[in-house]
């Protein structure tokens, strides 16, 4: 397995990837790997962008989209963004990063996978502490941040859920 960027030629993978998390009426997750695109190519921009922290709105911080993908295909399982640092809003609820596994690719210890991929990305570009949250209610995504590492620190409220807060040292 490994994290890439897309490239041009990843095209119907994406459209195939987003396909599926529309087709099950769940949200992005990541929202990163459409972001406000309309378009692939739009995305591309997008995230390009992102990454060098070019016309970002208003509370967002540079960030680098990747995806997962298995070694001899193109085929993609699933997103994980990685925000560079964190602004208050990512301190209290959002973290330094944030996944999603397509649905026909979920229990099969992909996230598990993508996130230690994910957490050596980090290290790269200087980060030695990683804040994740996820929602209570979201046992599985838990165990995976558990699985790397993630020691809990608090859970706090955001709208009307309660949202934990992981810190993995790196």
């Amino acid at each position: 397995m490994k994290l890439i960027k897309l490239t041009r030629d990843y095209k119907c993978e994406w459209k195939s990837l987003i396909g599926e998390f529309e087709k099950n009426n769940e949200k992005l997750t990541p929202l990163s790997m459409k972001g406000n695109a309309n378009t692939f190519e739009d995305f591309l921009i997008e995230s390009n962008n992102n990454s060098k922290g070019i016309n970002l709105k208003d509370g967002i911080v540079p960030s680098d989209v990747y995806f997962l993908v298995d070694d001899n295909s193109k085929y993609l399982i699933g997103a994980i963004d990685i925000r560079h640092y964190l602004n208050k809003y990512l301190l209290q609820y959002g973290g330094n990063i944030g996944y999603g596994i397509r649905a026909s690719e979920r229990k099969k210890g992909y996230a598990t996978q993508m996130l230690a991929l994910a957490l050596e990305k980090c290290k790269e570009i200087g980060i030695s502490r990683v804040l994740i949250t996820c929602f209570k209610s979201n046992i599985a995504s838990a165990n995976t941040i558990i699985k790397n590492g993630g020691i809990l620190e608090n859970e706090v409220i955001e709208d009307e859920n309660i949202k934990q807060r992981y810190w993995i040292q790196l």
